[in-house]
């Protein structure tokens, strides 16, 4: 493997200059030399040693991402498409400013020091964190963090989150606008103080707010892989009453209308849907999600922005950046009209625009 010994030897200029090309610090280099070098070290096939160079500057130049939301089968948080678009947006933005993104599922705090103790990140983005052991440790570590919707505060770390509770909340509301009242809600597990909870607080608020009452039947629990969706689809069927559903995740709200269309139920004739996060998928469904949306790639950019901040010693003017959510209006919410035999609702042949 070539070193910069012997970039400078094919050059004949010293070890330091080859240095400063490599590192960028050209401003007392000659633009001749630098073409020089940079031609040598692609002759050289000329690979930095990145473990060298942490030892020298202390820094790695990788940022570790810990996801703490384990999955209760065998998938991948990773097969959300949401998780991978806001992966994709921290590792843009971290790699043009000239980081790098290191992924890691994480269960318990022993797992996590370990990490820690076999690499050498300089920072780390955090998912899926509750006030529990977990975090006890998170705040003895002397690293910048940044959380990733979290509802767990701490002096030391900043976080990036939504409104979830409006979200939802809008979600419930626009289904109500449109007549209906037997609203079902659908997310993964609701753990205290996260944003699952949080957006099933928005549900019941919006259900409140129009003195419809609350069933805790109607309130399924499920994972997001497609066998668990076409069980709790098995499930939602099993209450023909249901008119509308709100879903905590666009890809479980594409399960289920795989899930009811394969029990012979159909979206929206049959049953109204509303996601949430507006991934593109959305678009490629039929009939097209109606959803709330979020700016997945905004989201990755301010998480990235405070953590070089913290990174350069600053102290970010905010701790905590919340975004703003707002619904898409699609195809899959259809209007019904009071039934005064049912008290439920029938269908009228409106449907939403595109």
């Amino acid at each position: 493997m070539a070193t910069i010994k012997d970039i400078a030897k094919l050059t004949g200029v010293s070890c330091t200059t080859v240095s400063n090309v490599i590192h960028g610090r050209t401003g007392r280099v000659s633009a001749e030399t630098i073409e020089k070098v940079n031609r040598a070290i692609k002759e050289l096939n000329y690979v930095p040693n990145m473990s060298a160079r942490s030892l020298v500057s202390n820094s790695s130049k990788v940022i570790g991402m810990i996801n703490h939301i384990i999955p209760k089968n065998q998938a991948s948080f990773m097969d959300d498409p949401f998780q991978s678009s806001f992966t994709g947006a921290i590792e843009r933005a971290l790699r043009e400013n000239g980081y790098y993104l290191m992924l890691r599922t994480v269960e318990t705090s022993d797992e996590l020091m370990a990490f820690l103790r076999n690499w050498n990140v300089d920072g780390l983005f955090f998912t899926g964190v509750f006030k529990d052991r977990f975090f006890d440790v998170l705040s003895t570590l002397n690293i910048p963090i940044v959380f990733i919707d979290s509802y767990v505060h701490h002096p030391n770390f900043c976080n990036v989150g939504l409104e979830d509770f409006k979200g939802s909340y809008t979600a419930t509301k626009h289904l109500i606008d449109h007549g209906h009242r037997r609203i079902g809600f659908v997310s993964p597990t609701i753990r205290d103080g996260g944003v699952l909870q949080e957006r099933f607080y928005g549900y019941k608020a919006a259900l409140t707010e129009s003195s419809i009452p609350f069933d805790k039947q109607i309130v399924f629990e499920s994972e997001m892989d497609l066998e668990s969706c076409f069980a709790v689809s098995e499930e939602i069927a099993r209450h023909p009453d249901i008119t509308g559903l709100v879903v905590t995740a666009d890809i479980m709200a594409a399960g289920i209308m795989a899930g009811l269309r394969k029990l012979g139920r159909k979206v929206p004739d049959d049953i109204s849907i509303i996601g949430f996060d507006d991934i593109p998928l959305c678009r490629m469904l039929t009939p097209t999600l109606t959803t709330i949306h979020q700016d997945i790639h905004l989201k990755g950019e301010h998480a990235v922005n405070l953590m070089l901040q913290k990174l350069e010693g600053k102290e970010p003017e905010t701790a905590e950046v919340i975004l703003p959510t707002y619904l898409v209006e699609r195809e899959s919410v259809r209007t019904i009209k009071p039934d005064s035999k049912s008290g439920y609702g029938s269908l009228v042949t409106e449907t939403p625009p595109f």
